[in-house]
């Protein structure tokens, strides 16, 4: 098997598992999934091809979908939602 694909599920279920933390202790873990998370989604699109890497990425944004949006509205200037 494919070490990208173990590790793509690793990222997975430590990603579920920060999810089920308290609020005040997801920050330092979830900011080491988003650094981790290019590197894998590169490795997974040079290995199976661009179309499993825009999946993963799909999968990425539906789960980092708040904090995405909340540093968005930060970065841009707009009003952050509460």
């Amino acid at each position: 098997m494919y070490l990208s694909v173990i590790l793509s599920a690793l990222w997975v279920i430590c990603a579920t598992i920060v999810a089920f933390l308290p609020m005040r202790l997801q920050f330092p873990p979830g900011i080491l999934l988003v650094i981790c998370m290019p590197v894998l989604v590169f490795w997974l699109g040079y290995d199976f091809g661009w179309f499993l890497s825009v999946l993963a990425f799909t999968a990425f944004v539906s789960m980092f979908r708040n904090p995405i949006h909340y540093y968005w509205c930060k970065w841009t200037g707009r009003e952050v939602p509460e």
